[in-house]
């Protein structure tokens, strides 16, 4: 409505004073009325967004990322071999005298016959140790990723072949042949009696190095299909979580929790839909609980990690530094050189012991983004944050569990 409307509605023969109040009322109720329109729109658009938020899916994780079959697992292997072709960088056989004696003993089975009390000098052999993972269901003909260290001297085994060599399981029996050419990330170089090295030469890889032989055997469900699933952290509400989740995929109780770690599953016997089974029960969608408070230290790091389930009851920290120095310089005591005496050197130490003031701050945090702040304003180092976190949980402060590694 404009101005000139609102003042043809109004009587003939107001004052100028009265129209200019009408004017101002008319004003009001159109901002009245569109301050209305507005937080009405506000309020449905804010209930939209609340209703959108409900029906965002809550974050779940599958079975397969929480837990695993009983007997489905890696095995580890061992073997010993040589690593031949080495550009000098070899092992010293006269600190390392296993090393001619695998050459030795290696020829020998070759058909080449050593004198005995040769010593050999060799340069470019390293005796090293390979190791390597058999997944499960392994197959022979199938092949395998290697890792091959020196166990001698060696300062590098780049360029080297590593030789046949069996890879043996806990069972002492063979599951696995090695054989291939080295390959080593680092470099170096030196002359002069100067040096340079980057990063690790005594160790490499092998992809692909070695070939399973022989198979771990393994029976999934020979008991009348009974499955044992594993979870990987024991957790007795993730265990009835997971439990109510199968036996709702299923529409029947197929699971069953023994402990706090295992759950019974009753498969099929046949083995086309044992495996079906395994799928469907690995793809499982479920909320774990949310994991206890804990603080990892690792002592020969200063790595401080904890999740977000910490938090910090409010408490008075004081910490301060102690530095101990201790200087010690020599002087020498020399007679005249007409007196009979002898030259004597007496050492002085110096000992300073300087200790920093220290307040009392007050520390409280519910959150993790408040402990960090709260901590942080300590201004402590890593390695004096340890010693307070310590402090902290055993003054009963720190809600968390500590684990030194």
């Amino acid at each position: 409505m404009t101005a000139l409307s609102m003042a043809g509605s109004l009587r003939i023969g107001l004052s100028m004073k009265a129209l200019k109040r009408a004017i101002v009322m008319q004003l009001r109720r159109l901002r009245i009325s569109s301050c209305r329109i507005i937080n009405t729109w506000f309020t449905q658009l804010s209930v939209l967004v609340m209703v959108g938020l409900l029906a965002l899916p809550v974050q779940a994780e599958s079975v397969r990322e929480l837990a695993s079959f009983s007997g489905v697992r890696d095995n580890q292997l061992v073997g010993y071999g040589l690593v031949v072709g080495l550009d000098g960088s070899g092992d010293q056989t006269t600190q390392a005298p296993f090393t001619s004696q695998s050459l030795t003993n290696m020829l020998s089975q070759l058909g080449v016959t050593v004198p005995s009390g040769t010593n050999l000098q060799l340069r470019n052999v390293a005796a090293v140790m390979v190791t390597a993972d058999l997944p499960p269901f392994s197959r022979p003909g199938q092949r395998l990723d290697i890792v091959v260290s020196s166990i001698a001297n060696a300062s590098s085994l780049r360029g080297g072949t590593l030789l046949m060599t069996p890879l043996r399981g806990a069972d002492g029996d063979t599951y696995a042949i090695a054989q291939g050419n080295m390959l080593v990330g680092g470099a170096g170089a030196q002359a002069g009696g100067s040096s340079v090295q980057i990063n690790h030469q005594a160790a490499g890889a092998i992809p692909n190095g070695a070939l399973v032989e022989k198979e771990v055997p393994l029976n999934l469900g020979s008991n009348g299909g009974m499955l044992e699933l594993q979870l990987d952290e024991s957790d007795f509400g993730t265990v009835q979580r997971m439990v109510a989740a199968i036996n709702n995929e299923f529409d029947e109780s197929v699971a069953y929790a023994r402990n706090g770690r295992v759950i019974a599953l009753d498969g099929p016997t046949d083995a086309n839909a044992r495996v079906n089974f395994m799928a469907r029960v690995e793809s499982v969608q479920l909320t774990p609980t949310q994991a206890p408070a804990r603080v990892v230290l690792n002592a020969r790091t200063g790595s401080v990690v904890m999740n977000s389930a910490v938090t910090l009851r409010q408490a008075a920290v004081a910490h301060g530094d102690l530095s101990i120095t201790i200087d010690t310089e020599y002087n020498v005591s020399q007679p005249n050189a007409l007196a009979e005496g002898e030259t004597v050197v007496t050492p002085d130490a110096d000992i300073n012991i300087q200790q920093q003031e220290a307040f009392l701050r007050i520390v409280e945090g519910a959150q993790l983004t408040e402990v960090v702040n709260a901590l942080n304003a300590l201004g402590a180092t890593p390695r004096d944050l340890m010693s307070i976190l310590q402090s902290l949980r055993a003054s009963g402060s720190l809600r968390a569990e500590l684990e030194i590694i």
